[in-house]
């Protein structure tokens, strides 16, 4: 908090200057799903395959993830998120002998790739420190190599329960092992391959991959942050994938659910596979009459694609959805989300192609549907019916109905309630409040300057409350700080709106009601 002093020990308090609200992304994507090595049930951001390959071991038959993570980016994609789940499983473990029994510690990644090793030493410990020794543990790209991914150094731990700083209590902080049985009655010895050399303990192969991924190894749980549950600590994202289970399973509706209610929490969209039984036109057509699952927050994609298989050296057809999000992510790049082209519907790289042929006809039922249609470059003719979010012909008059629609509501949201979090930290008050209103007012008329909305003044494309009503006559300092704005998407004055609150337990968004002929606030 600034401090002005004017007269004696008077002092006036002001809010100090905030920057611009930053524009947040609008095409990262996140992926869950089966891989060969890496951390489970993390967050892990990236950047291209290559950082892929070496933190969640590469493509791997078995993972349809590992498939999809090459596609986003083969396709344009930038930047993603990616969440390993196993279902079961087991890491690797490491036994460094003692001269009774043995030290024994187990990975916390599992699978056979996981390739551990581990050094003890007693340098800097004094001969009245019997209990005490150094751990070194470290993970390797190959086993035998000397190329270190990780590393971890732990100095003076005791191999006794009760001591203050005991290995148990220290590895419980380690992200590669942890101990595995009880802990044996003296210490590790030291590891020497010879004289005056540093040895090393490698990990038995006892590490299994696991089985097949199942509905609730993808759903996780809440409470432990596990499964789809884990991406609630991702850095922020736009687009969440759930890869099909295997290449002949898909993602049961379940599982969809509770990604869609992720979705929704982190303002993203989700992006679906078609079913595999969709194997021609008629049949999504069909199917679409009986499929479940409607909403503004989901983008179908079809047919599936012919692509390489690199592992297997010949063409496999494979899911859709990850290379359209490589694909939007390479059109968002080129043009904002409410550009005119946003709508355009996606171009397949010459390096992959439509499993199936959908006639014009088919093409714009589909459409009419929700289901966005995957065209390529020798097509007869361009189509521009638009990409659709899946709603349906039963929401025509549903602003929603495109992605691009959509989309901007959902950036300019996340732009607003990632650019306003500083407020929690000032003391709460009118002049907090006047600073949030000017900071989103000016955000919005950026956007207006760049022709993202559909009035010609403002009072038709945007509005912002942040004030007593809101937050309360007699704010307290800590207090949570909300606010409301709405935004003109498809139509003037016709507002979407947001009471955006910030606390100190974390920052949520959520949809409201306004009067549009009595703003502002009445009806909230």
């Amino acid at each position: 908090m600034a401090e002005l002093a004017v007269s004696g020990t008077d002092t006036v308090k002001l809010i100090r200057p905030q920057a611009v609200i930053a524009r947040a992304k609008a095409a990262v994507s996140a992926f869950i799903g089966r891989a060969l090595k890496g951390p489970l049930n993390q967050p892990v951001p990236l950047r291209s395959f290559e950082d892929y390959r070496r933190i969640f071991g590469g493509l791997w038959q078995p993972s349809t993830l590992s498939y999809a993570i090459e596609q986003f980016f083969e396709n344009g994609g930038a930047e993603c998120t990616v969440v390993r789940v196993c279902n079961g499983g087991r890491a690797p473990t490491l036994h460094l002998p003692a001269a009774r029994g043995a030290l024994i510690l187990i990975g916390l990644a599992p699978g056979t790739r996981e390739y551990l090793r581990a050094s003890v030493d007693y340098d800097g410990i004094g001969a009245h420190e019997p209990d005490r020794f150094n751990l070194v543990v470290q993970r390797l790209r190959a086993p035998g190599s000397e190329l270190i991914e990780q590393q971890e150094i732990f100095r003076r731990v005791s191999i006794l329960p009760s001591a203050e700083r005991s290995v148990l209590s220290a590895l419980a902080e380690s992200q590669l092992v942890r101990v595995h049985s009880a802990l044996p009655a003296e210490r590790p010895d030291v590891s020497a391959s010879a004289p005056a050399s540093v040895g090393y303990s490698v990990s038995e192969a006892d590490g299994d991959d696991g089985d097949a991924l199942t509905a609730y190894d993808i759903i996780g749980e809440a409470e432990r942050g596990t499964g789809l549950f884990a991406l609630r600590g991702a850095e922020a994202f736009n687009f969440l994938h759930v890869p099909p289970l295997t290449r002949e399973q898909d993602v049961s509706l379940p599982a969809l659910l509770v990604a869609l209610r992720v979705c929704r929490e982190r303002q993203a969209m989700l992006l679906l596979d078609p079913p595999i039984s969709w194997s021609d036109p008629v049949q999504a057509e069909q199917g679409m009459r009986s499929w479940p699952l409607f909403s503004e927050d989901v983008l179908m994609f079809y047919p599936r694609v012919i692509a390489l298989d690199r592992l297997r050296g010949h063409e496999e057809t494979f899911a859709p959805a990850a290379a359209a999000a490589g694909l939007i992510a390479q059109a968002t790049a080129r043009r904002p989300v409410w550009s005119a082209a946003a709508d355009e519907e996606l171009t397949l790289h010459a390096r992959l192609r439509p499993a199936v042929l959908v006639s014009d006809l088919d093409h714009e039922r589909l459409t009419q549907a929700g289901v966005n249609v995957l065209q390529t470059q020798r097509g007869a003719r361009p189509r521009r019916l638009g990409l659709r979010t899946l709603l349906g012909e039963r929401a025509r008059r549903s602003d929603f109905r495109y992605a691009s629609a959509r989309r901007l509501t959902l950036f300019i949201v996340s732009s607003i309630e990632q650019g306003t979090r500083w407020a929690l930290f000032e003391h709460p008050g009118a002049a907090l409040w006047r600073q949030i209103t000017e900071q989103v007012t000016a955000f919005f008329e950026a956007l207006e300057d760049e022709g993202a909305f559909v009035g010609s003044r403002a009072e038709e494309n945007f509005f912002v409350v942040c004030d007593q009503r809101l937050n309360g006559e007699s704010p307290s300092q800590g207090a949570a700080v909300q606010l409301v704005c709405g935004v003109a998407i498809a139509r003037p004055r016709e507002f979407h709106a947001f009471l955006i609150r910030h606390a100190h337990a974390g920052s949520c968004v959520r949809p409201v009601s306004v009067n549009r002929f009595a703003l502002p606030l009445a009806g909230v």
